[in-house]
């Protein structure tokens, strides 16, 4: 009876100290490590953390059992793991650091917000840009031709287009078809669109290194996964084998698209993504010229 007594007066004595400050630290350290759970599942860094879970529990039954020299061995290890996390986990970590840019503290318009002209502009562009893709994939699809096609998003991809050649150029089928031709210069890498705008063509896209990819997908399925597991960036795919449209995001890839579930896709893809959050954030400077202005 007395051992209860002084556990439930040890826990009235820490909820009287608890304070605001404690649950918010409580919150955003169970916050963090969620998200670094959820960052690092079903990736090559999962068994990875589970080897470290192994030596930790080496190192404390050597510890219990008095196994000096494996104790001391894993010590010294453990020193240097910080060094060793960061490199082992530095796809994951650069990976959390985008993710991180790419919410709406990391947005240009979360703080100077856009008029509803801008926005308006913006949106006119991608629908453009937009159209052009799904016309000519209908047209590659028919004919068989493969392509690559990358929709910038948030995360702008200078060191993708730095591999081709910037083209700059208003979109359109014919012009989108003319690059993926065979015999066309620029029609064996990727077609960079940003902001509906078609920006670069035969860049060279990263490799998926994932296991779980069917061994029936080529390079091109395999860069435009591997394109939307390093970015935000909407990746549509013709397959030059089967003429079969698919649509990589966040490392997914989705097949069997035609041209009107292609453009629904897209749809909720590019113009909600790009127009939404900034109508949300244009509050701030905008309102305050307004107040001047009255």
């Amino acid at each position: 009876m007395d051992v209860v007594v002084t556990i439930w007066n040890s826990f009235i004595g820490i909820v009287k100290l608890f304070r605001v400050s404690d649950a918010l630290d409580v919150i955003l350290v169970s916050f963090i490590i969620y998200s670094g759970i959820k960052l690092v599942r079903e990736t090559r860094a999962e068994q990875l953390i589970k080897g470290i879970i192994v030596l930790l529990g080496v190192w404390g039954v050597s510890y219990a059992l008095k196994l000096y020299m494996m104790k001391n061995l894993l010590t010294y290890f453990f020193q240097f793991s910080v060094i060793a996390i960061m490199v082992v986990f530095q796809p994951e970590i650069r990976r959390a650091l985008e993710q991180i840019g790419r919410s709406g503290m990391g947005n240009k318009h979360w703080f100077f917000g856009a008029s509803s002209d801008d926005l308006e502009t913006l949106r006119q562009q991608n629908l453009r840009g937009m159209n052009a893709v799904v016309d000519a994939a209908a047209v590659l699809q028919k004919q068989k031709t493969g392509a690559l096609i990358v929709i910038e998003r948030q995360t702008k991809l200078g060191d993708i287009i730095d591999t081709g050649t910037v083209v700059n150029a208003i979109p359109s089928s014919p012009i989108i078809c003319n690059i993926f031709f065979n015999k066309a210069p620029l029609h064996d890498g990727a077609m960079i669109m940003r902001d509906g705008m078609l920006y670069a063509a035969g860049c060279i896209l990263p490799l998926t290194k994932s296991d779980s990819v069917s061994i029936e997908l080529g390079t091109r399925h395999r860069a435009a996964i591997g394109m939307s597991e390093n970015s935000d960036a909407v990746v549509v795919v013709v397959s030059e084998e089967t003429g079969q449209i698919s649509v990589a995001v966040n490392g997914v890839l989705t097949r069997n698209y035609t041209r009107e579930t292609l453009k629904s896709e897209l749809e909720g893809l590019i113009l909600v993504h790009e127009t939404e959050p900034g109508e949300k954030r244009q509050s701030i400077i905008p309102s305050i010229r307004r107040a001047k202005k009255k």
